[in-house]
């Protein structure tokens, strides 16, 4: 069950980095409708964030 989690904590941790470059990209090229998309991506990093979180403390409570 632990290989699950950690193939599955590390795709989460791979969209968040994902989605992290895709705001800044959004942010450094300007403009009102990128700044939409820039927050679009930077809200769905951090709902990426809170389940890589989830996936890793599910990982240490069954480790055991």
């Amino acid at each position: 069950m632990n290989g699950l989690f950690a193939f599955l904590l590390i795709l989460a941790l791979g969209l968040v980095v994902a989605s992290l470059f895709t705001g800044l990209f959004f942010m450094a090229r300007g403009g009102q409708g990128d700044s939409h998309k820039s927050n679009k991506a930077m809200r769905m990093r951090v709902a990426l964030q809170g389940v890589a979180l989830v996936l890793f403390l599910l990982a240490i409570l069954t480790h055991g």
